[in-house]
């Protein structure tokens, strides 16, 4: 197994920049477009990836070996924005009146595409696929709901799906 603290180091920068200028960015549900725009600008560093677009409108499924025998295994993160203004201070706050991303998606969108550049450069030791999903209109909108109708978890079937939720007040 290769060590991946190096790997980290080396795009931690790029991601970090990802979260501010998706944070910069926000775009509510079915909204996504330029956030969109901006994974697949990373995802396209990764050589060999299967990209399916436009999943439930503006929503990204990216498999990393395909091909491969063992089960597949799922990552997801959200990628809407809140309709709020933000009232921060913040270098990055965002620059669009009444969109924010108040529950963190920004972050989870920027640590899901720095986990898929990372397997990336990892992909010869993977047993199986991994999925790699963006999903659009988490808060309310039913974006999940529409990706597994329009085949997210399928072909090849997912045999686990993880996700993550930032919540900066627990430690």
């Amino acid at each position: 197994m290769k060590d991946i603290q190096p790997l980290i180091d080396n795009i931690l920068p790029e991601i970090v920049d990802l979260r501010h200028t998706l944070h910069q960015n926000p775009e509510l549900g079915y909204e996504e477009h330029q956030t969109a725009t901006r994974v697949l600008e990373h995802l396209n560093k990764i050589p060999d990836l299967d990209m399916r677009t436009n999943v439930a409108e503006t929503g990204i499924v990216a498999t990393l070996g395909k091909d491969k025998k063992g089960p597949c295994v799922a990552l997801r993160a959200d990628m809407d924005a809140l309709p709020m203004q933000e009232e921060s201070n913040l270098p990055y706050k965002s620059q669009t009146p009444g969109k924010r991303h108040a529950c963190g998606h920004d972050g989870h969108t920027s640590c899901l595409v720095g986990a898929a550049r990372i397997l990336g450069q990892c992909a010869d030791e993977l047993d199986g696929p991994v999925k790699f999903i963006f999903q659009p209109a988490e808060e309310g909108g039913l974006g999940g709901k529409l990706m597994c109708e329009e085949g997210a978890l399928e072909a090849p079937n997912v045999a686990a799906i993880f996700g993550l939720h930032g919540w900066p007040q627990m430690s």
